[in-house]
């Protein structure tokens, strides 16, 4: 049996990896894409959206907390990352049905950790950095309805969105985490039914 370490690509994430490579310009996903290099600055970098998801034509965005620890580059936020929560959050995606090309992927801090330092709690002064890139952010999503925002980390974006965009849908669901998803039976069937009123939304 082949052991693949945590930072280790297999072939068939090195194969997705360059696929998606190939994909960050495309039209669903270029200015998405020069935004997040016009924001990677000061030595700090922001992970690119996955182009497989739906892009500025997304109508449904789902705001997790922050970037998973991992050395591998380049990066994305990602359904298909092999982190337990991405793991967990595809399946719930794909039980409700809710269609990729339809949702897109951001966390609340969307900057790469710096793996020199050990991991922490997100500083209030982090939150907030965040929540002001993303009221910026959604700008760029036209056909954008609903958020659905995974945590409390997340949640705490809400009064802000709410304010600026008041005809958004605004959801909350438990983060995906097997942490979360572990601690209490009815966590999953919150999670389940978010997703599923996230789908009726953009009917």
């Amino acid at each position: 049996m082949q052991v693949v370490l945590l930072n280790q690509k297999s072939a068939e994430q090195e194969i997705s990896l360059k696929v998606r490579e190939d994909f960050l310009l495309l039209p669903k996903t270029a200015e998405l894409t020069r935004w997040v290099m016009a924001q990677s600055t000061g030595g700090r970098t922001l992970p690119y959206f996955d182009p497989l998801d739906g892009g500025v034509f997304a109508r449904v965005l789902i705001l997790l907390e922050s970037p998973a620890r991992t050395v591998s580059l380049p990066r994305y936020v990602s359904r298909d990352n092999p982190g337990p929560a991405q793991r967990n959050l595809k399946g719930f995606i794909e039980q409700v049905g809710l269609a990729r090309h339809k949702t897109v992927l951001w966390n609340l801090y969307p900057w790469l950790p710096d793996l020199d330092k050990p991991k922490g709690p997100l500083r209030r002064a982090q939150i907030e950095e965040g929540i002001e890139m993303l009221i910026t952010l959604l700008t760029l999503f036209p056909d954008l309805v609903t958020i659905v925002f995974a945590g409390r980390v997340a949640q705490k974006a809400i009064p802000r969105v709410r304010l600026a965009f008041p005809n958004f849908s605004l959801l909350e669901m438990p983060h995906p985490s097997p942490l979360s998803v572990c601690t209490h039976p009815n966590v999953r069937q919150r999670i389940l039914s978010t997703l599923r009123h996230a789908k009726q939304s953009i009917k």
